[in-house]
């Protein structure tokens, strides 16, 4: 048996690796994809009153600063007992939708989109945004980060910071809108329309006019047949910020939907000892039975593609004739191939946009009625958002003051563990032939976990039996392993 290390793995945020064991005839036995780094802030976010949690949770990430502070805020509101006024929800929504936009960008253009318009087995040195900007131009490029930079603008004048937000209070937001401000959001919110629009014409022009992309998009070796969950509003149209978590089997069988602490009812989490990120799956639909995939499997996912699955369409015009023609495209629902995260993150994109857009336009927008007083503390408070990952969950525990006693994050890469196991097994078999390892081929397997946008920083914060699981490789002076040890 011959292991292979894919180590580090590129292109997404955190430190992982993936591990592939070839048998004698050099064909894939096994894959796995290990996370190895762990952050602990369930643990060090105890002690901490409650009303500090958001700007705290936002440091978390670099990049996820905004879904933290997001959902951490409406947890505050439960553990507070109170409810934000129309006004500083919308403001809420406002930001949200702009983080979004901000995000997928930064997500779509420098991690995905370099292995269709640079190449999957092109020169490793280019295939990355810099090689992206080379071949579409730098005009393109120039305006894409433009525009991606009034998205953060808009983050920055509501949320009070470009990088980790200040404006949450717990029943509202501290930040008003006047009328200049306003206007200034609208037109900043139509440049981001056009970027989802740009956006949507560089997918459909390099990879759905390319038939051997499409073969890669559409093909059984980057499908993953699981179960989704995501959130939708009363129309059944996916939604960002507030909705009804909703769940479906690998079938499109509804198993059921919840609201707040009832997501206990129907998520569990399995602990692997070689991996710091845990394995949740959907205990309705069973106990643990494995990463395994297929009907009557409890494993799911979330996220971009989820999203599209769960929901019956969007809430916005531009992007509801995408999401049509994307299902249109497939066939068949729910839709199980990977590579379609790409393109369901950028039908999202030009969607937060367009909501972007309409609250903009929302005449209670700059009403000074941005905060409800909290009068009285429940000690308990659920925040669940659809980051841009997919979905996420804030569950606290406070005292009578507020004082965090307990906390609990599931983050969309969590929920996304065992999926993301299962397609670099399935890309890496696929790909791995009779010992042909060669680089672009490894990228070919890379290719399985870039869809599910990875945050390892987020998603850590599993501990086994009370303890770090550990490993330790110690070498000679020639490069060859001398000792392993581990306390596992």
């Amino acid at each position: 048996m011959k292991k292979i290390e894919i180590n580090p793995i590129t292109r997404l945020e955190g430190h992982g690796k993936i591990a592939i064991f070839l048998d004698d005839n050099g064909n894939v036995d096994d894959a796995f994809f290990q996370t190895v780094e762990f952050r602990g802030f369930e643990k060090f976010l105890q002690g901490m009153p409650m009303e500090e949690v958001p700007r705290t949770v936002s440091t978390v990430c670099g990049v996820c600063r905004g879904v933290h502070f997001t959902a951490s805020m409406k947890a505050s509101d439960e553990v507070f007992g109170v409810t934000p006024p129309p006004t500083g929800r919308k403001l809420r929504e406002l930001f949200f939708n702009a983080h979004i936009v901000e995000d997928h960008t930064v997500i779509l253009y420098a991690l995905g989109f370099p292995d269709f318009v640079v190449g999957p087995e092109s020169n490793p040195a280019e295939r990355n945004v810099v090689g992206l900007i080379n071949a579409v131009g730098a005009d393109v490029g120039r305006e894409v980060l433009r525009r991606r930079g009034l998205a953060l603008k808009i983050f920055e004048l509501l949320g009070g910071k470009p990088n980790h937000p200040v404006a949450a209070i717990p029943g509202g937001w501290s930040k008003q809108l006047n009328e200049e401000e306003r206007r200034q959001i609208e037109e900043w919110s139509k440049e981001l329309v056009g970027l989802g629009e740009l956006t949507l014409k560089v997918f459909e022009d390099v990879v759905l006019k390319n038939d051997k992309y499409m073969e890669l998009v559409t093909g059984d070796m980057y499908r993953v047949e699981v179960g989704y969950m995501g959130s939708v509003d009363e129309q059944d149209r996916s939604t960002y910020y507030d909705g009804t978590q909703k769940v479906i089997d690998s079938a499109g069988k509804v198993v059921g939907t919840f609201n707040g602490k009832e997501y206990l009812d129907f998520i569990s989490e399995r602990v692997q000892p070689w991996t710091y990120l845990k394995f949740p799956y959907q205990k309705k639909l069973g106990a643990w039975q494995g990463i395994v995939e297929g009907p009557g499997t409890n494993i799911y996912a979330v996220g971009p593609l989820a999203r599209m699955n769960i929901a019956t369409g969007m809430n916005t015009p531009l992007a509801q004739q995408h999401f049509e023609k994307f299902h249109a495209a497939f066939g068949v629902r729910p839709v199980h191939n990977i590579l379609g995260y790409h393109w369901a993150r950028a039908i999202e994109l030009l969607n937060a946009a367009e909501n972007c857009l309409e609250l903009s336009r929302d005449p209670d927008i700059t009403s000074k009625e941005t905060w409800n007083k909290p009068t009285s503390c429940t000690g308990e408070g659920i925040g669940i958002i659809e980051a841009s990952r997919g979905t996420l969950i804030h569950h606290y525990l406070t005292d009578n003051k507020g004082i965090v006693t307990d906390a609990n994050l599931i983050v969309a890469t969590t929920h996304n563990n065992a999926p993301i196991n299962l397609a670099v097994k399935k890309a890496a078999k696929h790909f791995i032939k009779n010992g042909n390892v060669a680089e672009g081929m490894l990228n070919y397997v890379e290719m399985a976990f870039r869809p599910y946008d990875l945050c390892l920083a987020c998603a850590t914060h599993t501990l086994t039996n009370g303890q770090t699981p550990l490993q330790v490789e110690i070498f000679d002076n020639n490069g060859k392993l001398y000792k392993a040890l581990k306390n596992f």
